[in-house]
């Protein structure tokens, strides 16, 4: 699936695809947990030490984040609101320009933040802050007066139309936005889960046997189709375009009539990024046959070309020609990458219900609606596609990532962890996230015996893996948040030697460092952090710039259901 986002994907997939177990690699993209920490200070560190830092850091305890709308793009002059215990005041922020809030100054406990401008509103969400995790972000999705209509209009089939495109605004420019992160890494992930074409939509395939028996017949044969078609398709499967394309486009003068070879063909141009002839194959494709299987085809050469309006509109005419998984899933996936996360969540849900026994269709739908910020009902989506398969484990790794991001706690998350370390015991990852997961479920005092089983778990994820940055860094938290500074500086060091590159290891070692009377190593280490956020918010950026997002109307009126 990666050959067919070259052109826009430049982030390297998550572990997720990787067969051994490890912890995230910092190099590509600043992590999850990055995102969340970064500019807290250490458990048990006052606001004076933090102030001797050599760069301002926020109040330990602070719930900032953005008001969005159902298009995912930022609205400013926004009325937040946050409640805390009983009795206590309501706290008030208008967003800036950018959709941006923040409340600083707190302390350890539960929350509810909501919103409004006008009519339009945010639904209440519930916050928890512990020693854990004392900065939390949230992207508050404003909802319109009207939208209940809208919402029953949406209920039962996807109904809207894809108008536009536009440069994707959504991002934002401020600090911690985990929450954004983390989604746009499930959806990464989501697009790895994309198969290729459907069995029984080519009718060529590689004969058995080696490269050197499919050249040798084509030297016997020069002019036979199936000699040259097989040993085309044979290159195009091993992913040597280029070796692909002089056989394929053999066989196509030979036959052009075969569909087969000619979607091989058009496949072989669209990866080697001759979108002339590619886009000219399936014209000609679809001139002779109007299937799914083209249109999906045609939907590939368009995104691969910088066309997504065009691939949006070709993915959901397949599925409306032919409503199977594949192009339910194709149709959704295509729609979330570009931001569409309101309608990619109607197409996965109505996968959902037309395919309940897909896994990968309820993994895409928990990473849509943890995009939508609905992450109780991501949770159980992902905890019923473990349930599927227990042994795959893709749900987990969702799991893991959306469990560290969200503001609390999440329904079924930890128990399905505790089992992915139970059944992946060599996999630094299961223990990893079991950690998190069990850390953020302690609250603010936890007991000594609970934080022994989260130290047990960090342990045996950097024992599995000793490039498990992330473990090295949560167990400096760990042993910070017990005043032992010292200790957590060599595990903030083993941390950075795992990964140089990781910015909120370098800015834990720092208030470690300052903590100790070290101030000179701490400005040392400040400086590193900010140097390598900065290089990062950049990356970020210009990833993000590469991306284009669909711009969503409701339709006039419905479409008709696909039928099974």
């Amino acid at each position: 699936m990666a050959s067919r986002f070259r052109a826009l994907q430049t982030v390297s997939l998550h572990a997720v695809q990787k067969p051994r177990a490890q912890c995230f690699s910092r190099r590509a993209s600043v992590s999850v947990l990055a995102s969340v920490f970064v500019f807290s200070c250490l458990v048990g560190i006052g606001l004076t030490a933090c102030a001797q830092a050599a760069i301002s850091a926020p109040a330990p305890e602070q719930i900032e984040g953005r008001v969005l709308d159902a298009q995912g793009r930022a609205v400013a002059d926004v009325t937040v609101h946050l409640q805390g215990a009983t009795g206590a005041p309501t706290l008030t922020f208008r967003t800036d320009g950018q959709g941006a809030f923040h409340f600083t100054n707190l302390s350890v406990g539960a929350y509810t933040v909501d919103a409004e401008q006008g009519a339009a509103h945010t639904p209440h969400q519930s916050v928890q802050l512990t020693p854990a995790h004392p900065v939390v972000h949230l992207d508050l999705t404003l909802v319109p007066a009207n939208a209940s209509a809208q919402a029953m209009q949406f209920a039962d089939d996807p109904n809207f139309t894809v108008a536009g495109v536009t440069d994707w605004t959504a991002a934002g420019g401020h600090g911690s936005d985990s929450s954004l992160r983390t989604s746009e890494a499930l959806t990464r992930e989501t697009l790895s889960m994309r198969s290729g074409h459907e069995p029984d939509s080519r009718a060529t395939a590689a004969a058995p046997g080696t490269i050197a028996d499919l050249r040798a017949q084509v030297t016997k044969s020069p002019r036979s189709f199936d000699a040259n078609a097989r040993l085309g398709r044979a290159y195009l499967d091993q992913g040597r375009y280029k070796d692909a394309l002089p056989w394929l486009q053999a066989a196509y003068e030979i036959d052009p009539s075969n569909a087969g070879n000619e979607m091989a063909l058009a496949e072989a141009c669209k990866d080697m990024q001759d979108w002339t002839q590619a886009r000219a194959h399936v014209a000609h494709l679809l001139a002779a046959q109007n299937t799914a299987a083209v249109h999906r085809l045609a939907a590939e050469v368009d995104e691969a070309a910088g066309d997504p309006l065009s691939a949006v509109r070709e993915y959901e005419t397949a599925a409306k020609l032919d409503p199977s998984e594949q192009n339910y899933f194709d149709w959704g996936s295509e729609l979330l990458f570009h931001r569409a996360v309101l309608q990619a969540r109607q197409v996965f849900e109505q996968g959902v219900k037309a395919y309940p026994n897909s896994s990968r269709m309820l993994v895409a739908l928990g990473g849509t609606l943890f995009a939508n910020a609905l992450y109780d009902d991501a949770a159980r989506s992902l905890c019923q596609a473990s349930d599927l398969d227990p042994s795959n484990r893709e749900p987990y790794l969702f799991m893991g990532r959306i469990e560290v991001a969200a503001p609390t706690p999440l329904p079924c998350i930890a128990e399905k962890l505790a089992h992915f370390a139970q059944v992946y015991p060599d996999d630094s990852l299961a223990h990893y996230y079991y950690a998190m997961a069990l850390w953020k479920q302690l609250g603010p005092a936890p007991g000594a015996q609970s934080i022994a089983t989260v130290q047990a778990q960090l342990l045996r994820a950097v024992t599995i893996d000793p490039q498990c940055a992330d473990g090295y860094l949560q167990l400096g938290n760990l042993k910070a948040s017990q005043r032992s500074y010292q200790d957590a500086v060599a595990d903030y060091q083993k941390a950075i030697q795992a990964d140089p590159q990781l910015a909120e290891a370098h800015y834990r070692l720092g208030l470690a460092y300052d903590r100790l009377g070290e101030r000179e190593l701490a400005e040392q280490q400040f400086a590193l952090h900010q140097s390598i956020r900065k290089e990062q918010a950049a990356q970020v950026d210009r990833q993000r710039k590469e991306i284009k997002q669909f711009l969503v109307t409701p339709a006039s009126s419905q479409p008709a259901a696909p039928q099974h």
